[in-house]
């Protein structure tokens, strides 16, 4: 699944094929997705010019004029820019035409993405509404982590990458962060001191930046591609090298599940 660096990576490599392009005909191909595609942005959208493409937490958040346009890409979804010459694939559910004869177009084979509409502030809206802090926000610190995890017996790693905690910290992400910052997966969040959570939002930063730029350096162009950027192709210290010995210590990496994930960690380095 996408997570927050290859959202991100989408985002940036989108924005500059479509920002301030008019739309001229939305087609809806398989309005089937995890939600209905709105029937109306057929409508909605054709004259109407997009202003920008952000991003929160996994969402990308189209803005028009008259409303948002949200899209999750899910498990497998991807978008492209392609001219209108470009042959269409298997898969491609959505199509948004602009003006000068190139198509936004929505890919997913799974269809466990989503493309939603709101005409009020997307923020607000029931996806992103109850989201916890960006990674990169100031409010995602070491009081906030260490105030919001007291008496909670839930281990550290599901606790940080619970989206109602801090948004966008993924599987790979987590057990790297938590590898970094000398922390055992398994601790209980409430038993996390606070200069040990100092450690945990400075990995977290640190790791998610790096994987942002490896996206970054892997996709140069959007148009006539998958669309798909680069996944965090930096050498992983412990996730996926179970059995193998820690880059550190020498002591064999571990696995285990928690929260139903396959956790990956250094039983000496990390405590």
């Amino acid at each position: 699944m996408p997570e927050l660096p290859e959202v991100e990576t989408t985002r940036r490599g989108i924005e500059p094929l479509v920002a301030n392009k008019v739309v001229a005909q939305v087609l809806i191909y398989n309005g089937s997705l995890r939600w209905p595609v709105p029937p109306e942005l057929t409508s909605l959208l054709p004259g109407q010019q997009v202003n920008a493409v952000d991003r929160r937490s996994k969402y990308l958040l189209f803005a028009f004029s008259s409303g948002t346009m949200i899209v999750h890409l899910g498990m497998t979804g991807h978008l492209r820019v392609d001219s209108l010459q470009a042959e269409k694939r298997k898969h491609d559910h959505v199509e948004i035409i602009f003006t000068d004869g190139t198509a936004l177009r929505y890919n997913d084979p799974r269809r466990f993405g989503s493309i939603l509409w709101t005409v009020d502030d997307p923020l607000q809206h029931v996806r992103l509404s109850a989201l916890g802090p960006e990674p990169f926000d100031r409010k995602f610190n070491a009081t906030y982590l260490h105030k919001l995890s007291r008496n909670r017996k839930v281990a550290v790693k599901p606790f940080l990458m619970d989206a109602h905690v801090v948004v966008g910290v993924g599987n790979i992400y987590a057990s790297e962060a938590l590898y970094r910052a000398h922390i055992a997966p398994a601790r209980p969040a409430g038993k996390v001191s606070k200069a040990a959570y100092e450690r945990l939002v400075q990995a977290v930063t640190v790791i998610l930046t790096d994987a942002i730029a490896a996206g970054g350096t892997t996709i140069k162009d959007f148009a006539n591609s998958e669309g798909k950027p680069g996944y965090f192709t930096q050498e992983l210290r412990v996730y996926g090298r179970a059995g193998q010995k820690c880059k550190a210590c020498d002591t064999l990496v571990k696995q285990i599940k928690l929260g139903q994930r396959s956790t990956f960690y250094c039983p000496n380095c990390q405590k």
